[in-house]
């Protein structure tokens, strides 16, 4: 949600700020802005996309070497150019950029007007800027220390960054519970959201921690102290990410790039982890705290959207084949129950940010009673790999479509591992059981391009349903869960309603929506119940239902009751939504694509959840 993007340095900031804006677009935003510093500021922002942005500023002086950039999601206020970000303070001399929500901010706002302040925006980040002006003002102090005083007064989220004008060789960052990332290049500094709008130019990082705030400063000193005032010592990483994956590479949309990615993701998730001839799985993570997850009383996945999704395949696989017990939680709910949780429990966090402020206050909870916390997520030095105990990385590489594909195929990959590991270790599983499977998880990428195949036949069937309002997905056993995630894609980048169910639960409500309007997914691969499918099937067939079938290669019995089939190479059932979800994704693509829909970019939505 929303993006940031600062420099300060010899060069001229416009130009790198733009492209960094142009990089956070796939986080989602409705408005965006600069602020540039040349002798005053000089504030440029518009609704809309930063082309909208660009154009606006086109014959603008645009003149200066420190600035601030933004894309705004809208959290207080209605997308438009006076709630856009930067915000000038009252007397012009501060600028603000700001991702995260000020709680508190009601509060604050009517104790400044009682003071003489005026707003001429809707936003918290408004009021938090006055409030630091204010307290620049009575303590008669440096930005960065206004900040800081001011940042101990606020409650809520936040990832920010301030300009003073009379300070005009330095910028003021701070973070809590929204990402924020420091570029350190020669005598100078770039800020953002995530390392997308920085690799470009450095590789060396430092990622700031809750309640860190940092002075950048033109001489390239980097001062780095808590809210507490005590100093810290920066602590600078290389950036594993390559400029490259963050193009298109000759695609027409991120999206279908990263659909396609999915062969080499899986396998990139496998390399190291497993070897089918030796029979042995190793997630470094699993393996350092063997122990406790072995006598774990139970296993809680919390998650939130697609990552959910896998969190739900993960439960029938590590009941299957660990027998442990497994509760998958949303987090935006289990943060707000008084959930039970105790020192014998894994929680089991799962995020492709890695910085999911619902997942994160989940973890925290759990913390605090003494559970042991595993990560799984794509971002390296993310929060929630800072936050965890042990975990894993997905190394699906950056999926900039607001959509998740590889991401989801990652996670899933990784935590069927990590099922096939605690069943070896609890001997739940024979040897030749788990070198059969691994086996055939050595397969799935090639499966995987097999199912890319029928991206022809799924561009026809979209094009018969495009204009359809409604679909039901349904699906059996680790089948249901590729059911709900194939129909929050549909609904996420085409707007078409569409709901997710157990086949075997549409005769209890479902089954009343079907009628010659109503397409019908079945992802129909799982062998053990495909008599109980084709009977669901011909229920829907009945009542005159239009059926799209995801069907293995070669079955007939489907293929004759449905009015659409896509078949895909069969694979063990446990590892079967590695592949049936590719169609779904594709089926997806098309229709939005055929619709007219910003594909990579939906209304509405935003790629990193970071305020609630």
């Amino acid at each position: 949600m929303c993006g940031i993007v600062a420099y300060i340095g010899p060069k001229e900031a416009y130009p790198i700020l733009v492209k960094g804006l142009k990089r956070l677009e796939y986080r989602g935003y409705d408005s965006a802005g600069i602020a540039l510093l040349n002798g005053d500021l000089s504030i440029l922002k518009k609704e809309g996309k930063v082309s909208i942005l660009e154009q606006f500023a086109a014959d603008k002086d645009k003149h200066g070497t420190i600035g601030i950039g933004h894309t705004r999601w809208a959290t207080h206020g209605v997308p438009c150019d006076r709630n856009a970000h930067p915000h000038l303070s009252n007397s012009g001399n501060l600028a603000i950029i700001h991702n995260g929500i000020i709680e508190n901010y009601g509060a604050l706002k009517t104790e400044l007007e009682g003071r003489g302040y005026t707003f001429t925006s809707d936003t918290d980040t408004e009021v938090l800027l006055n409030l630091i002006e204010d307290i620049q003002k009575a303590e008669n102090t440096s930005i960065e220390e206004a900040v800081r005083i001011a940042l101990n007064e606020v409650v809520g989220a936040y990832a920010i960054v301030v300009i003073d004008k009379r300070e005009p060789n330095k910028l003021v960052a701070a973070r809590k519970g929204s990402p924020l990332v420091i570029g350190v290049g020669k005598d100078e500094f770039y800020v953002a959201s995530d390392a997308s709008p920085i690799i470009e130019y450095t590789k060396h990082v430092v990622y700031l921690n809750d309640e860190e705030f940092a002075v950048l400063n033109r001489n390239g000193v980097l001062d780095i102290k808590t809210l507490g005032n005590i100093q810290k010592s920066p602590y600078i990483q290389k950036l594993e990410m390559d400029l490259e994956k963050i193009e298109k590479g000759g695609y027409e949309h991120f999206m279908l790039k990263e659909i396609y990615e999915q062969p080499q993701v899986v396998l990139d998730c496998m390399r190291g982890r497993m070897n089918a001839e030796q029979g042995w799985i190793k997630l470094g993570g699993v393996s350092e705290f063997a122990g406790r997850i072995n006598n774990a009383k139970r296993i809680i996945i919390t998650a939130c959207g697609t990552s959910w999704h896998s969190g739900l395949i993960a439960e029938y696989l590590i009941e299957e084949l660990a027998r442990i017990p497994v509760e998958v939680e949303y987090a935006s709910e289990f943060r707000y129950r008084n959930p039970i949780v105790n020192e014998k429990d894994v929680l089991l966090a799962i995020s492709q940010s890695g910085e999911t402020a619902d997942t994160l206050s989940a973890i925290q909870i759990a913390k605090d009673r003494q559970a042991l916390i595993y990560g799984i997520c794509n971002v390296i030095g993310s929060s929630i790999a800072r936050a965890s105990h042990a975990g894993s990385y997905t190394h699906a590489g950056p999926e900039i479509g607001v959509a998740s594909t590889k991401a989801f195929t990652a996670q899933v990959t990784i935590l069927t591992l990590m099922a096939l590991q605690l069943a070896q270790s609890q001997g739940t599983i024979s040897q030749s059981r788990l070198r059969q499977v691994l086996y055939e998880m050595e397969t799935i990428p090639d499966k995987i391009r097999g199912a890319l195949k029928t991206n022809d036949v799924i561009k026809e069937i979209a094009a018969k349903y495009k204009d359809a309002k409604n679909f039901l997905y349904l699906g059996r056993g680790l089948n249901f869960p590729i059911a709900l995630e194939g129909a929050l894609k549909l609904k996420e980048i085409s707007y078409i309603h569409a709901e997710g169910y157990p086949a075997a639960e549409m005769k209890h409500g479902p089954i009343a929506l079907i009628d010659e309007n109503m397409p019908v997914v079945f992802i129909a691969t799982n062998m053990s119940a495909h008599e109980k499918i084709v009977s669901n099937i011909q229920e829907v067939k009945a009542r005159k239902g239009k059926i799209i079938a995801i069907v293995n290669e070669g079955d007939t019995i489907i293929k004759a009751l449905a009015d659409e089939v896509i078949e895909i190479p069969e694979t063990d059932e446990l590892l079967s939504p590695l592949v049936s979800i590719v169609p779904l994704q594709l089926l997806s693509y098309h229709i939005a694509l055929m619709r007219g829909c910003n594909v990579d970019q939906p209304r509405n939505l935003a790629k990193s959840v970071t305020v609630e």
